[in-house]
């Protein structure tokens, strides 16, 4: 994206690295800190990190970064497996993409759901932002596997589609959640989209000019060499031999041996 290229240049040194490992460890930090805590101070600790509009429009800006650190999971030893799972994905990203288009990526995703939350009142989860990473990680390191409960093998690309067919699943239940979802996947759309359609288009032409190309092709039966005497073609025999006369007729090696008694 020549867009995206530009902004790199001008803007790519405020880039924070490691932004997704960075979220991943505060994620961990604020499940550490909830663990230690009562149950009240828990709910109330992460109820100050929670996106709130109405809090926001009051001051408490610092909602709008730290709702990404409320844990999508409290289970310490899960949080761990995640956090480690983010940490490798974080890593891959900034070396595909770089941290600028990573930051861009996160930020997008941050602002999205900021403005549906604040006009519409729409909820902002934190485990979509990890989900739109791994769709991400998958599109560019399909084939890149991961071993489930550390025995058996699976690529990324079937986590993904796993992953995606269970938020499908949640929408069919809860239709309403349709605009929603769109709204927090829409750094993955506006970075992928444009590709995948370029991809079918390019697939497309690709079938249609295969298709003129065999439409256009001659019919199997169709032959090249009559003989003007038998008219057995070289279909019938591919062993004959054809010669074109002075009169431009062809004739067949076994009518010419009759003529001079060959």
């Amino acid at each position: 994206m020549p867009l995206i290229s530009k902004l790199e240049s001008k803007l790519g040194r405020f880039a924070i690295p490691g932004l997704v490992q960075t979220i991943a460890i505060f994620q961990l930090l604020v499940l550490m800190i909830v663990t230690l805590m009562s149950k009240e101070g828990a709910a109330a600790y992460l109820q100050f990190l929670k996106l709130d509009p109405d809090r926001v429009m009051h001051g408490e800006v610092w909602r709008l970064i730290t709702h990404v650190f409320i844990p999508g999971n409290f289970s310490l030893i899960w949080a761990l497996i995640g956090t480690m799972f983010m940490m490798w994905i974080g890593r891959s990203l900034d070396a595909a993409w770089g941290a600028f288009r990573v930051n861009l990526y996160i930020f997008g995703w941050m602002l999205a759901v900021t403005l549906g939350a604040l006009f519409l009142g729409w909820p902002a989860p934190g485990m979509f932002l990890y989900q739109t990473l791994l769709f991400a990680f998958a599109t560019l390191f399909p084939n890149e596997e991961i071993f489930i409960y550390f025995i058996l093998p699976v690529k990324m690309k079937w986590v993904a589609a796993l992953t995606a067919g269970m938020t499908a699943l949640m929408v069919i239940r809860e239709p309403l959640l349709v605009l929603p979802v769109l709204l927090w996947h829409l750094n993955y759309l506006v970075a992928f989209g444009p590709g995948f359609v370029s991809e079918r288009a390019r697939m497309a032409q690709v079938a249609s000019r295969r298709s003129r190309f065999e439409s256009a092709k001659m019919p199997a039966s169709s032959f090249f060499h009559q003989c003007s005497v038998c008219k057995k073609t070289d279909l019938d025999d591919p062993q004959l031999d054809f010669r074109v006369l002075d009169s431009g007729e062809e004739i067949c090696s076994a009518c010419r041996a009759k003529r001079t008694g060959g």
